[in-house]
């Protein structure tokens, strides 16, 4: 005979307990725990949601922003598939608060009514977690990386079908020309193509990871961790702010043109990420290629270029590592170049080259000149040159 146990209140809310603290995935306990909403917040951005109405909202802000972390945590591309989750799935409704699942005009009203609001919430994320990388690894931590990507858009600019038309109409035209071997269809098509999309002045003909494309470009800046710590969108509102920046017309090497692009965007980017964030001061850059060049030493290095720090000490880098870019540099392998980075005579390297002033590509690249050491220019009288 099986024995009878008599159930008592206690047996019954001890297993509910149970039931609903393990019974979750892992994922949302774990968000639950460490995740605190009305910290990340900023006071700015609870003013402001408020304020826009004077009555409380039905769908409340933490819920809001839950979901919206929900489905960058969760990969989910859509915001419709994000409410078919939430509508289907209980510990997500609990988990983001919504006793009601809003509908997606809900979604997109609030993302395009508080955007700078939400832009303040990662910003505020950076530093709160500013002292986790400290803590989990200074030197790491203390490590500046720069570098500029573009999220592709839809386009019909980005379809291959385009370029592909523009190719072979260059191909033909070269053909009737009687052009040889040495015109290159796809280096002219780069400067044929606009600057910008059609459907969008925003989105901006770039090359970004080795190919072309019509993209919105962004810097990201991270630590030595790989953790983001500022990322701006280079747009009207980017030039704006910043009037110094200069767009020159694109040269026919794409190469360059992603350099000199590059290298002027750094001072202004990192300008801004001490402005948002003065409590963060990294000693170390690192950059690629494109920044090799001697002002953006001096801006790194010297100091000036960034402002002051909280303590009014003049904000630079302690060390930079770039590596050297390839296309500026001696064609003539034999070259020595002495300490100060001046070439020497090929024939004498203990004598250096005499400067000769410098000049500037369409690119925006900054060349320098050097003649031999032992050339005396004379004035013709006659002639005057």
């Amino acid at each position: 005979m099986i024995p009878h146990k008599q159930l008592s209140l206690e047996d019954v809310f001890e297993d509910c307990r149970n039931i609903f603290e393990y019974g979750k995935p892992r994922l949302l306990s774990l968000l639950e725990q460490h995740v605190d909403m009305d910290e990340i917040i900023p006071s700015s951005f609870w003013s402001h949601f408020r304020a826009s109405t004077g009555r409380t909202r039905k769908y409340p802000l933490p819920a809001l922003m839950k979901a919206l972390i929900l489905q960058k945590v969760l990969s989910i591309p859509t915001d419709t598939l994000l409410l078919v989750f939430l509508k289907y799935s209980r510990e997500l409704r609990d988990f983001c608060g919504f006793i009601k699942v809003p509908d997606a005009s809900k979604i997109t009203r609030f993302k395009q009514d508080f955007l700078p609001d939400i832009r303040s919430v990662f910003e505020r994320l950076v530093d709160i977690t500013e002292p986790i990388c400290q803590a989990i690894d200074s030197e790491l931590a203390d490590i500046a990386i720069f570098d500029t990507s573009g999220i592709e858009a839809w386009v019909t600019e980005n379809n291959p079908k385009y370029t592909d038309r523009i190719v072979r109409q260059l191909k033909v035209w070269a053909k009737v020309k009687g052009l040889g071997e040495a015109f290159d269809p796809y280096k002219v098509a780069y400067g044929c193509m606009p600057p910008h999309a059609a459907a969008n002045p925003e989105v901006k003909q770039n090359y970004t990871n080795g190919h072309f494309c019509y993209a919105y470009k962004f810097g990201i800046v991270s630590n030595g961790l790989g953790v983001p710590r500022h990322i701006m969108f280079y747009n009207k509102d980017f030039y704006n702010s910043h009037p110094e920046l200069v767009l020159e017309k694109k040269s026919d090497s794409p190469d360059e043109d992603k350099s000199a692009y590059d290298s002027r965007l750094l001072v202004p980017t990192l300008a801004d990420f001490f402005k948002t964030h003065p409590l963060i001061n990294p000693k170390t850059f690192l950059g690629d290629a494109a920044f090799d060049s001697v002002q953006i030493y001096k801006d790194l290095l010297c100091g000036g270029a960034f402002g002051a720090d909280p303590y009014g000490n003049s904000r630079k880098f302690l060390k930079a590592y770039i590596p050297l870019n390839q296309r500026s540099g001696l064609e003539n392998v034999n070259y020595t170049i002495n300490e100060d980075g001046i070439p020497c005579c090929p024939n004498d390297p203990d004598l250096p080259m005499k400067p000769e002033g410098t000049s500037k590509l369409k690119s925006g690249v900054v060349r320098y000149k050097f003649t031999c050491p032992k050339v005396k220019w004379v004035k013709n009288r006659e002639t005057g040159k």
